[in-house]
């Protein structure tokens, strides 16, 4: 019986060996790392990376675009103050919809830090997450940004209101939405930039 046994286990290892190729083993480690909770959210923020390679965001033909009825949008600062971000009302705006838990929105942020940097102080920026204003803090802490983060005060205007994450807007000075992308972007483009230049240098 043990013979038997022995000469089984033989026969398989014996398939398993010529049916293996590098291929599988790698499908095989990856799908591994994807279940496992400490790797899995890497592997997604590198892929939603290696994806903003190739697509940029870009602004829409003038028929598809949007136009909001000046507002003001009423968010918190992570501080707890009543902030009212004007939108439509002779400012550009970037809008982002986002959480510290999503990969796409972790691997786009880099890009929304450098377009920041360089346009913080004629765009404005209001990033909105839903999350706990203490949990926001620490990621921001740790990664080294100094976006502006907001929570909501009120509910998403419904041109605005998208059931996934990230969905960033650029909105032109008469509220009119010029970008609208969703999923992990390259905001730090070109494209992006040259479209910012042309909004604010318009009259």
């Amino acid at each position: 019986m043990r013979s038997y046994v022995s000469s089984c286990a033989f026969l398989i290892l014996k398939r398993m060996k010529k049916s293996f190729n590098w291929k599988n083993l790698i499908f095989i480690v990856v799908l591994v790392l994807l279940i496992i909770p400490q790797t899995r959210q890497p592997i997604q923020v590198m892929v939603n990376k290696v994806k903003m390679m190739v697509f940029s965001p870009s602004a829409f033909a003038k028929a598809d675009q949007i136009q909001l009825q000046p507002f003001n949008y009423s968010l918190t600062s992570l501080d707890g103050d009543t902030v009212s971000a004007p939108i439509g009302q002779g400012e550009v705006t970037f809008m982002s919809y986002w959480a510290t838990w999503c990969p796409p929105c972790i691997a786009e942020m880099p890009s929304i830090q450098e377009l920041y940097n360089d346009y913080g102080d004629r765009v404005d920026f209001a990033l909105i997450t839903s999350e706990d204003a203490e949990v926001v803090k620490a990621f921001l802490q740790k990664k080294g940004y100094n976006l502006p983060v907001f929570i909501p005060a009120q509910e998403t205007p419904k041109p605005l209101y998208e059931s996934s994450i990230p969905t960033n807007y650029i909105i032109d000075k008469e509220g009119n939405i010029v970008i609208k992308e969703q999923g992990a972007q390259d905001w730090n483009s070109d494209s992006v930039r040259k479209t910012l230049d042309k909004l604010l240098s318009s009259e």
